[in-house]
């Protein structure tokens, strides 16, 4: 298969390179280095010969459509976004010009390049919105009501992999993924509460929990997601919950974190942030029923590659 993939550099992007060269297919990733890295991809550079190519491209770019047309590719996987809620809140425009203008740029260079289908990551943290809690974990049934314009943008373009199916004949998968954890994940910023914690435990450094530590995510680990789109790109259409189905506070992740990490002392807290949902877990029966898919990694023995991860590259 060739396969393209937009935000290849990225924590989850080259986790999934990586994968699909291991497979012995060839791959062109698309990313701007904003938050991907390059280092990310040495490992596979090293290994692959001819069979990865990179482009340092920005998907906004209506060049990039046509390279996105140019490259030959039979599954596109879309993982290039803006992903941080908080930036959405705060500069909606930008979000929306990365989300839904350059999405929608992937998406008209896959079908003029004649892709056979596109396999999206989509957030299920942020389109189904607050859900009543008898109804976690929350099924694709569920109605997608986003309380930011991330969540909007993601719903969005879900929307115009629907109407692209029905125009043009362009199979697509939308995977609303839980909170992603595992090597490689960036620990500066404010994204990725795993990666941050992590290392902030390791350098003996306070870690911040807003709010007052209730809220919950259902954290599904990197190389079970990458199994999903790997699943996604041979079968199955529609939307699909990747996640675990369990629910962790951020105070009970903190918890587990600073006893792998061997570290005695209680998170500082600051206020809760606008536009952050409550609770989340997603129901993944539907990805398990189609795609034959489940997670096999679960918080204890992620975090515990996590910290070794971040160990073995302190340096």
């Amino acid at each position: 298969m060739n396969a393209l993939v937009t935000g290849g550099a990225g924590f989850i992007g080259s986790t999934l390179v990586d994968r699909l060269l291991a497979e012995g297919h060839s791959v062109v990733v698309v990313d701007n280095l904003v938050s991907g890295k390059e280092s990310n991809l040495a490992a596979a550079r090293a290994t692959s010969g001819d069979r990865l190519a990179f482009h340092q491209a920005d998907i906004r770019d209506a060049e990039t459509q046509k390279l996105i047309a140019g490259a030959g590719a039979e599954v596109v996987f879309h993982l290039a976004a803006q992903m941080d809620v908080r930036v959405s809140v705060a500069d909606p425009v930008y979000d929306a010009q990365v989300n839904i203008i350059g999405a929608l740029n992937v998406l008209e260079g896959a079908r003029a390049g004649e892709a056979r289908k596109v396999v999206f990551a989509s957030s299920g943290v942020t389109i189904y919105g607050e859900v009543p809690d008898a109804d976690l974990p929350i099924k694709e049934h569920a109605p997608q009501r986003p309380l930011s314009p991330y969540g909007i943008s993601k719903k969005a373009f879900g929307d115009y992999l629907f109407a692209y199916g029905t125009l043009h004949g362009l199979a697509s998968a939308s995977l609303a993924l839980g909170n992603v954890f595992g090597p490689r994940q960036d620990p500066h910023g404010e994204a990725g509460v795993v990666a941050i914690f992590g290392e902030r435990l390791l350098k003996g450094e306070e870690c911040k929990v807003f709010g007052d530590g209730s809220a919950t995510r259902d954290y599904v680990y990197v190389d079970d997601v990458v199994d999903a789109f790997m699943r996604a790109a041979g079968a199955g259409s529609g939307i699909y919950n990747i996640g675990t189905g369990i629910e962790t506070s951020t105070k009970g992740l903190y918890t587990v974190m600073a006893e792998a990490a061997g570290v005695n002392k209680e998170p500082i807290h600051a206020p809760a942030r606008t536009g952050e949902i409550e609770r989340s877990a997603l129901d993944y029966g539907r990805a398990k029923s189609d795609l034959g898919w489940e997670p096999a990694t679960l918080v204890p023995e992620g975090v515990v590659n996590v910290l070794d991860y971040i160990r073995a590259h302190s340096a």
